[in-house]
């Protein structure tokens, strides 16, 4: 049995002319094989290498959305959430190259009720060297971490992963938008795809990975564009600082602080590795707007009658690999 469903391909774009010129007609190409209804939305966010003037007059078909202010990517990607009409959203980074026969592979996933959304095998541009594949994240003492990438070349295999790349990811569209879809508490960008996957999790919901459904990426340099090589690497410190307050309580919460006091933070503080004190002063003068991403989250979970914790996700993904033939790598 196989079904299709209508898609919103929603597209942020920061300083991604050349990219978005490059590669959006393969996307083009594969949504058309996929024989649905379909809108593509690119959410502009304040770009000043004529972006939008080209998305006007190349791609008149599409939706565009401009931001009236840079907001980064968890905002960009929620305004295009909030006007996405169709059953699926495809969350795709610009310079991502899609397979022809990209959607082929994942119709099969939202046969199921309980999925939330399948990401494909994400290949570097010119090789085929493997950028992203399905996660095992893993626990060291209380702080999150990758384990390693998988896949299997078993046909009848549903592969779970932590969760789902934000430069690819098709998703149930009402599930996106009852979970509230990204936290701009991670804004301007890094671990925003995390988080939103971690509480699909908690609310029952899976995500899958499909090694047939391959897609190409060539990295934007616009990250690089929002702030300076030391800044991007605090930003990146910090959101992981965040996740970890958000998605951990009680004594679990106060033995990660702990933790990263002794192993991270005074080693790099005494190697004269100070940007990661910008970090965590982020992380204290966030604490308000934390604490309250932490009630909408405890909310979600009360109303979806759900207990489930980041511990039972991560063992839950490390159970249902167990016994399998996988290929793994390390990131």
């Amino acid at each position: 049995m196989e079904i299709r469903k209508s898609i919103s391909i929603i597209i942020p774009n920061f300083n991604n002319r050349n990219l978005l010129k490059e590669y959006l007609p393969y996307t083009c190409g594969a949504i058309k094989n996929a024989d649905t209804a379909y809108e593509i939305i690119i959410v502009d966010d304040c770009s000043t290498d004529g972006s939008v003037e080209f998305i006007k007059s190349d791609y008149p078909q599409a939706i565009l959305v401009v931001n009236p202010e840079t907001k980064g990517f968890c905002y960009t990607y929620n305004k295009g959430i909030e006007i996405a009409r169709y059953e699926l959203i495809l969350l795709l980074d610009a310079g991502i190259k899609l397979n022809p026969d990209y959607f082929e592979h994942q119709w099969k996933y939202f046969l199921r009720w309980d999925t939330f959304g399948v990401m494909g095998r994400i290949m570097d541009m010119e090789d085929d060297h493997i950028q992203e594949a399905a996660h095992v994240a893993k626990f060291n003492g209380f702080k999150l971490e990758t384990d390693y990438f998988y896949y299997t070349n078993e046909d009848t295999d549903r592969l779970l992963t932590f969760y789902l790349s934000g430069a690819n990811a098709l998703i149930d569209a009402e599930k996106l938008k009852k979970i509230g879809g990204f936290y701009e508490l991670f804004s301007p960008f890094y671990c925003g795809d995390i988080d939103l996957c971690i509480r699909a999790w908690q609310l029952k919901w899976t995500c899958h990975y499909e090694h047939k459904a391959i897609c190409r990426r060539q990295v934007p340099a616009s990250l690089k564009n929002h702030e300076t090589e030391e800044k991007d690497k605090i930003i990146n410190y910090r959101n992981g600082l965040y996740l970890h307050a958000l998605h951990l309580s009680g004594f679990k919460l106060i033995a990660w602080y702990f933790q990263i006091t002794v192993t991270e933070l005074l080693p790099k503080l005494i190697a004269g590795q100070t940007w990661v004190w910008e970090s965590h002063k982020d992380l204290f003068k966030n604490k308000d707007n934390i604490k309250a991403y932490k009630e909408r989250i405890k909310s979600l979970l009360q109303k979806n009658d759900s207990r489930k914790t980041i511990f039972n996700v991560v063992e839950k993904i490390r159970n249902s690999v167990k016994n399998k033939n996988l290929v793994s790598f390390k990131p």
